[in-house]
């Protein structure tokens, strides 16, 4: 039970520092749940992100119920899961009584223009951490390429690329194991 608590709690912090969706947690997941408490492996983060993205639901929450599961077993799962929530419920339950007065401000305008420019900034910090941990050869290159183009500019579903590049992955990896080089 304290292993659930613990988890509630590492949750309930990155729930609430977290700004702009389940990317922008990545940074966070990374520091308190691989490198402080040494839960799982940073090699580990980009596999259980897949799984995340993967699957239906908000990543932060898949996430969260995800890494909880696999240390805690279900009672791990609810405990993260409350916790990564908990925080953007009372957030946004409070604010929805007090933001349409103050919405007009300029410095409440402001002040969520800066949060959003933080996110970005916190999303390409996540993104440079993945890319550094993924296998870079000509196939992963030419994957990661079409799968930004496809869905950046032609609106491809994320879902049916994922797995796409998956398919190409698996059919690349039993090319290797034959004995050929792509």
């Amino acid at each position: 039970m304290g292993l659930c608590v613990r988890l509630f709690g590492k949750f309930l912090k990155i729930g609430a520092f977290t700004f702009g969706g389940g990317y922008a947690m990545i940074p966070l997941i990374r520091r308190e749940i691989a490198q402080k408490e040494g839960w799982i492996e940073e090699k580990d983060i980009l596999d259980i992100l897949a799984v995340s993205e993967s699957t239906p639901g908000p990543i932060a929450v898949n996430t969260a119920t995800f890494v909880g599961y696999r240390l805690a077993g279900p009672l791990g799962a609810a405990a993260a899961t409350v916790g990564v929530v908990l925080p953007s419920f009372v957030i946004i339950f409070l604010l929805s009584f007090v933001l349409r007065q103050f919405e007009g401000f300029p410095a409440v305008r402001y002040a969520f223009w800066g949060i959003r420019v933080a996110v970005v900034a916190l999303v390409l910090s996540a993104l440079v951490s993945m890319a550094r941990e993924c296998p870079w050869n000509l196939l992963s290159y030419v994957l990661a390429a079409g799968a930004f183009v496809l869905v950046g500019f032609f609106g491809a579903n994320s879902i049916l690329v994922l797995l796409a590049c998956a398919l190409v992955g698996l059919a690349a990896s039993k090319l290797r194991i034959g004995g050929m080089k792509l």
